[in-house]
């Protein structure tokens, strides 16, 4: 369907984002953005990659369809979404371009470089790399302050929260608008604030899976009993409450109590890893007072029984 159409299918108000890249996380960025009423245009520079990335967005599309998570038929969202081999019509009044190419340094700064002079000037360039800075992907633009890393969780078709990771040559209102496009794609940004390599997901998660081979090395646990533990306790409640809560509700008296009961054997835990990264008592201070922000001591009773209804309503079983 060409573009005029769609538009007049949809209307003219909605606003176009660009996917370059038509692997697997463009495709899922793909249709993150048309579920939720956006112009999608999908370009890669291959052609077979868009044939592949057609099929396998129908048959997503599909699959959302047959859970009952479509408020529309499959046609309608595909209706939304062009292919493209041209990097000029595919980001032709783009709000925003998610790049989506291969993990190499010096293929995202080209791509970058060449969406800077072709995607309109006032167009977000995010890139979603899993752990490139954004000050080394603008390293050399003229265009530094448009470029942000949009790092989703993967598949971000179904898992729908995203760091927005700005250099500090960031101009503030992309990033502001680079939020506001994410959080009306039903996703749920959240802005990192100091540039690290492998941002906050990766680092979280690569610290579980450092441990994981660690236990396996030393003969106290096998890969398949590691993925139960995780599965069917650890995973199950991350799925309702996240760790700093997890430790605030296992604990009477909060996260303050847990600290002084379980931090001493964390710092032994980490030692023995060669890690020294102490609780001290200025973070548990700063830690509490951030969780009394969110859920106040009186309702700490409450809090654990809603939670534990949550365990029973999803995980249980």
């Amino acid at each position: 369907m060409s573009t005029a159409r769609v538009q007049q299918a949809v209307g003219p108000a909605v606003s176009t984002i660009a996917i370059s890249g038509a692997g697997s996380i463009g495709v899922s960025f793909g249709i993150v953005f048309a579920r939720a009423g956006y112009l999608v245009r999908m370009w890669d520079v291959e052609g077979t990659a868009l044939a592949r990335a057609n099929q396998e967005f129908s048959a997503k599309v599909a699959q959302l369809a047959r859970a009952g998570r479509l408020k529309e038929s499959p046609e309608a969202l595909l209706a939304r979404v062009t292919w493209h081999e041209s990097l000029d019509e595919a980001v032709e009044s783009a709000a925003l371009v998610q790049e989506c190419i291969p993990e190499r340094l010096e293929l995202k700064q080209r791509l970058l470089a060449d969406l800077a002079v072709r995607a309109p000037a006032d167009a977000v360039l995010a890139s979603s790399t899993s752990a490139i800075t954004p000050s080394a992907l603008a390293e050399g633009s003229n265009v530094a302050g448009r470029i942000l890393v949009g790092h989703p969780a993967n598949p971000p078709w179904l898992l729908p929260v995203i760091e927005v990771v700005p250099s500090p040559r960031t101009d503030p209102t992309y990033i502001e608008r680079a939020c506001d496009i994410y959080k009306r794609g039903g996703l749920t940004p959240v802005v990192v604030r100091r540039e690290i390599e492998g941002f906050v997901f990766n680092r979280l998660q690569g610290a579980l899976l450092r441990e994981a081979y660690c236990l396996v090395r030393d003969g106290v646990v096998s890969v398949a009993e590691v993925d139960a533990i995780v599965t069917l306790g650890l995973g199950r409640r991350w799925g309702v409450v996240g760790p700093f809560e997890t430790a605030d509700l296992n604990t009477r008296g909060g996260i303050a109590s847990h600290a002084r009961k379980m931090g001493p054997a964390y710092a032994r835990m980490g030692a023995e890893r060669g890690q020294n990264d102490p609780w001290t008592e200025a973070l548990v201070a700063e830690v509490t007072r951030q969780r009394r922000e969110i859920l106040d001591i009186k309702d700490w009773d409450a809090r654990v029984q809603w939670r534990d209804e949550q365990l029973l309503n999803c995980c249980a079983g």
